[in-house]
């Protein structure tokens, strides 16, 4: 028989460690982490939403180029980066910035690269990450070849990806899972279901029950999990490396989020596609709150704290994008050599043309 019961039993009901109320429901799943990493946990949410907003406000100003908003879905963004080793290696969907940025990514690099400036993409030699896939699903093939290269070097180092709901139905997405299943690949592949891809709802996407139980069928360990629950989503992945470190091959995960604000900052409308009332039903569950209230209960975070992350969040963007906006603009031709060791004669062409123009 191939695979388990337990392995297709998984993606029925939703892996959580935290009730809505912020309550522990699952004890034996609960980490192991102190009291200064479930604060720090809570900092980076926090500064997170904050940037986030502050990111939609520069995006709408003009300041920025694409950019993807991240609201609601911070458990899942930071739960999953706080559980990897440093040498770990991500590799992000359009966006996956927050990831980027705690595993070391300059914030003000990821404005340049919103911005399309080739600074943006020269990732310093120790932080471990491609830049942003902005081609759908792409980065779950190019997960799969990093991580068959740590196989065969023999390094316990994991590669993980991540797409949205929408990036499930690609083809790249049902190639990687079979080729990390076949060869028992490190790695993590991370779907953030936030129930609409761009404006399609889940239930026109596919006719099955959840994306989880697609990577059953690629011989893939595969798990819903809350993906408001910031606890549930590190234990999750904490796992996941520990099994792929040890030889145990690849996990996909799908994490329930909610997309609190648009697709992107480039014209999507959600109030056209989705029911007037319907943010409001996620106003309990959404992750900041959650957390909240469990650190609260255990006289871990007060409104002081929080005060104090949203305001070195306001600052950390406020120096980030002055230092971004401090890089000079750049022209055609600098994008074209930057593509180029040789640069060829149809492309010199199209820059003499560009020159006369002033571009």
């Amino acid at each position: 028989m191939f695979g388990n019961a337990e392995v297709r039993l998984q993606p029925i009901e939703p892996f959580a460690v935290l009730s809505v109320e912020g309550k522990v429901v699952n004890k034996d799943a609960m980490p192991k982490l102190s009291d200064e990493q479930l604060r720090e946990l809570m900092r980076r949410m926090v500064f997170t939403r904050v940037w986030d907003q502050r990111a939609v406000n520069l995006a709408r100003q003009g300041r920025l180029g694409f950019y993807a908003p991240v609201s609601g879905q911070e458990a899942t963004m930071i739960g999953s980066e706080f559980a990897l080793n440093k040498d770990d290696f991500i590799l992000p969907g359009y966006r996956d910035i927050p990831q980027l940025y705690w595993h070391g990514y300059p914030m003000y690099q990821a404005f340049l690269w919103s911005k399309g400036h080739i600074h943006g993409g020269q990732i310093p030699e120790d932080v471990h990450v491609l830049m942003p896939q902005i081609i759908i699903g792409a980065q779950y093939v190019q997960t799969s070849g990093v991580a068959m290269a740590f196989k065969q070097r023999g390094e316990k180092r994991v590669a993980i990806t991540f797409t949205g709901d929408g990036g499930s139905s690609q083809g790249d997405f049902y190639e990687a899972m079979n080729f990390a299943g076949v060869y028992k690949l490190p790695a993590i592949f991370v779907v953030q279901n936030n129930g609409y891809a761009i404006s399609t709802p889940f239930k026109k996407q596919t006719n099955a029950a959840s994306i989880a139980q697609k990577g059953v069928a690629a011989g893939v360990r595969s798990m819903q999990v809350d993906g408001f629950d910031v606890l549930a989503v590190y234990q999750a992945v904490h796992d996941a490396a520990e099994r792929a470190r040890n030889g145990e091959g690849p996990t996909l995960i799908e994490a329930i989020n909610y997309r609190l604000g648009p697709h992107s900052m480039s014209g999507d409308d959600p109030t056209r596609y989705r029911a007037k009332d319907e943010p409001s039903e996620y106003d309990e569950k959404e992750p900041l709150v959650r957390f909240r209230r469990y650190l609260e209960s255990k006289g871990l975070w007060t409104e002081a704290d929080e005060n104090q992350v949203i305001e070195e969040a306001k600052q950390a963007v406020t120096d980030a994008i002055k230092k971004a906006e401090s890089y000079e603009k750049m022209t055609v031709d600098q994008l074209i050599d930057a593509m180029y060791e040789v640069t060829p004669p149809h492309l010199e062409k199209q820059k003499a043309e560009f020159a006369k123009e002033g571009k």
